[in-house]
């Protein structure tokens, strides 16, 4: 399974090698017998598709159907093998009345509600982002400055997986490593302890998370976030219109101000004081701009002496530095220039002086228990789901709102609740249609928000398991034959948003008895970008690669300056149009240089030079075959049971292809190594021009060998280049298509070799090869060498001092 597309309009060179990867896979597993299932869909839910609407006075839906159809023609056209019958778009009713249907079970299992919260807001897109698609501060679609804004929003409780999220990446062996590290530093799971600081003058207390109770004796001040309830509570009169004006100012910042480099650290003090908790000493508390409600308990224990950033608000407001951590063999410097935090000895705290600072974690946290001001805690940095999104082409939400009976789901037997396609997209947000609500019968308004579409993707693997099911999303047996998913194919761009979400939903569905694994993917490979350079002129800006000729834009005749090579782009323009490839080369040779050019994992650097030398390998390829027919036909199958001994050219051109068939296997099967399967493919083609030539097809034996050889090319080829394979496939009198003819099988006697190519070296370098018996004697390898006449020519009048000689690869002679 490749991830699915966004039908945008076009696919583009990343989308040719994605599901180029994918197609090789899916073909080899076919050619060896096991049932495969290869499916297509359309992730169709999205705000493209909305600004298009209003920019073109098209409806989302039409624009979105006639770019499935033209993209699903570029499919299509490059013979990818997929089981259409199991298409599906995911803006369609009979695929988001499953959305709504799982919705509404997450909301018996209490895993979806409804809060009022601080969220990320892009002004841009006018909707409200998920924690995971903030890209420092930017949003991941549109790179707009993300803004905080509280709204009521609906929510998926993601937390309550967290752990098992956790936990199970520690058993994912088929998950490339940076990705799990990747949701683990996401999920964040962080060990502690929670304090309460009982607030001076009053019964409550500030509530705070830490993991270095250790330092608890070195609190000197309590941040915290401008929401914090407390913050009004606790505010003197005196100091209240200062603080207000600070929250104001604040909250109208935007939420990726904290994150960018420069960002400076500020608060203000709101006339209360806390008390701690341990030593009794009295802390000034200050609202500030680097806490976040969202976070732990939104508020902090400042440890200035140990942590950078309470470190430089401290030297900025001129409050105490206490220190109560020193290293283990030496004195901390009085004048501190940054904040100590490493592990060392507790000091300045009381009964726990001198002991090491990680036993004192679990000391102090025992005794805060003891005082019933604290306990043991575990945290997340991972935060529930928020899935409201504010536009109108997505997945309904349905439920209804009643003045009476409050927020009420939609009855299951009236899904889906659809879209109405007749309302005109403009800015402003018409209010809920106006509906019975299905609990009194009195009127009720429905919601307005749709869920973000990363839920759309959050389960779509299940549906190709049976698309048409229309009792439940999916048929049980089904999933449970199929499930998980073998191999899974896209970007790594997803690590902590498809594929977190699609886990999390893997799991909840388990426990509601919809599926029995526990994760949805065996095997991820995460492809890299295909980049290119880019061209910009100084009047037009960056130009398509079709606007540059020799080095000058078309338009104005300007000299263009090339950039450096990076992710191809639209907004850059330097990108490839599959299209004009296919057009150019045939689509075997577009597929053939995307797998060729790097490893699938590595980012792939477009090169026309490369495009071209695919085209001439696959033409000498059918020219071997064209060339050579009347030997081919008129070849007897080989049986080296019946033709047991073979010598010279003839058993070598075995050895290769075994060799070949056994290397190809191994890099589609187990390693993913698409560009060292084809270049082992190259050289074999190699060896049978060259065994052409010398003209031992027509030799006893050699058409039955040369054929064996010919056959095996075509067939190691065929998932790579499917369209010319079949073609040669054909001529060479095959009526069985490639796909459902079996992949060749190695021959391990044909792998020994009777000859070897050993090289020599003089003094380290290259100087010679020379061909030797298998396993030969350093005697006989000496010999051969010092007969051959390039190694003559540098050992003439020089001593030989030293011999290294490794059997069957190199022998080393050192003159002097």
């Amino acid at each position: 399974l490749e991830m699915f597309p966004y039908p945008s309009g076009r696919i583009h060179m990343g989308h040719v090698r994605n599901y180029s990867i994918g197609d090789v896979v899916a073909r080899f597993l076919m050619m060896k017998g096991l049932n495969v299932l290869h499916p297509m869909g359309w992730d169709s839910f999205g705000l493209p598709a909305e600004n298009a609407a209003r920019e073109h006075s098209i409806h989302p839906a039409k624009w979105t159907y006639e770019n499935i159809d033209y993209m699903k023609r570029q499919l299509k056209s490059l013979g990818f093998s997929y089981d259409w019958r199991r298409e599906f778009a995911t803006c369609t009713p009979e695929y988001y009345r499953w959305n709504q249907w799982l919705f509404l079970k997450f909301l018996e299992k209490g895993l979806a509600y409804k809060k009022s919260s601080s969220v990320n807001w892009c002004p841009k897109c006018a909707t409200v982002l998920a924690n995971e698609q903030v890209d420092d501060g930017a949003c991941w679609r549109c790179a707009s400055t993300v803004e905080a804004k509280r709204l009521n929003q609906w929510f998926f409780k993601i937390t309550d997986y967290a752990e098992e999220l956790l936990e199970s990446t520690y058993s994912m062996e088929g998950w490339p490593e940076r990705v799990l590290v990747m949701q683990r530093n996401w999920i964040g799971k962080s060990v502690g302890a929670t304090v309460s600081f009982k607030i001076e003058g009053g019964d409550g207390a500030i509530d705070i998370f830490t993991t270095r109770p250790d330092t608890l004796y070195g609190v000197t001040f309590m941040s915290l976030a401008a929401t914090h309830p407390l913050v009004e509570e606790l505010t003197t009169e005196e100091k209240r219109a200062e603080v207000r004006a600070f929250v104001d100012n604040l909250k109208a910042s935007t939420a990726s101000a904290m994150h960018a480099p420069e960002f400076e650290k500020e608060g203000v003090f709101i006339g209360a004081y806390a008390l701690n908790p341990l030593s009794g000493e009295r802390i000034p508390v200050y609202v500030a701009n680097f806490v976040l409600m969202e976070y732990g308990t939104g508020a902090v224990m400042a440890v200035p002496a140990h942590d950078q950033r309470d470190f430089e608000f401290a030297k900025k407001y001129d409050l105490a530095i206490k220190p109560v951590i020193k290293p283990i063999d030496a004195a901390l410097d009085p004048d501190m220039k940054e904040a100590y935090v490493d592990p060392g000895v507790m000091v300045n705290s009381g009964p726990f002086d001198g002991t090491p600072s990680g036993e004192g974690k679990g000391a102090v946290t025992k005794l805060l228990k003891e005082k019933g001001v604290g306990t043991e805690s575990i945290t997340y940095r991972l935060r529930d789901w928020g899935i409201s999104r504010q536009r109108y082409w997505g997945c309904p939400i349905p439920v209804v709102y009643c003045d009476k009976c409050g927020i009420v789901p939609v009855p299951f037997d009236d899904l889906p609740v659809a879209l109405d396609e007749s309302v005109k997209l403009t800015e402003e947000r018409e209010p809920g249609a106006e509906v019975e609500c299905p609990k009194c019968s009195g009127p009720a308004r429905r919601e307005t928000d749709t869920m973000d579409t990363f839920v759309d993707s959050s389960w779509y693997f299940l549906r190709y398991t049976s698309p048409g099911e229309d009792k439940l999303p999916f048929t049980k047996s089904e999933a449970d034959r199929w499930m998980p998913v073998d191999r899974y194919i896209g970007g790594i761009e997803h690590a902590v948003m498809h594929l977190l979400y699609a886990r999390f939903f893997t799991k909840a569905m388990r426990d509601m008895g919809l599926v029995d694994c526990d994760e949805p993917f065996k095997n991820l490979l995460t492809q890299g970008m295909v980049c290119k350079e880019t061209h910009r002129c100084p009047e037009h800006g960056f130009l398509l690669p079709e606007e540059v000729l020799k080095g000058k834009c078309k338009r104005c005749s300007v000299a263009v300056e090339v950039g450096p090579v990076e992710k191809m782009s639209k907004s850059k323009k330097n990108i490839v149009d599959p299209d004009g490839i296919i057009a150019r080369y045939g689509a075997d040779t577009t597929r053939l240089f995307s797998l060729f050019a790097a490893p699938p994992e590595r980012d792939l650097d477009w090169n026309i030079d490369g495009v071209e030398g695919s085209h001439r390998f696959l033409s000498r390829v059918w020219r071997l075959v064209v060339d050579n027919l009347d030997a081919l036909e008129s070849a007897v199958p080989y049986d080296p049971k019946a033709n047991p001994e073979l010598g010279g050219e003839l058993r070598e051109l075995r050895r290769v292809t075994h060799k070949t068939i056994e290397k190809v296997t191994v890099d589609i099967e187990e390693r993913y190594h698409f560009n060292t399967a084809i270049s082992s493919i190259m050289e074999l083609v190699n060896a049978l021009y060259k065994f052409a030539d010398s003209d031992g097809a027509d030799a006893p034996q050699g058409g039955s060998i040369f054929s064996e050889a010919i056959n095996a090319v075509i067939l190691l080829l065929s998932p790579f280049a499917p369209h010319i394979s079949e073609e040669l496939w054909e001529v060479l009198g095959n009526s069985q298509p490639l796909y459902k003819t079996r992949w060749p099988s190695c021959d391990t006697e044909a792998l020994v070799a009777e000859e070897v190519t050993l090289v020599v070296q003089i003094n380290g370098k290259v100087r010679s090869r020379i061909t030797l018996p298998l396993d030969a004697s350093k005697e006989v390898a000496v010999e051969a060498a010092t007969s051959d006449p390039k190694v003559a020519e540098w050992t003439k009048g020089k001593e030989i001092k030293k011999i290294i000689y490794v059997p069957n690869r190199i022998l080393n002679m050192v003159v002097h």
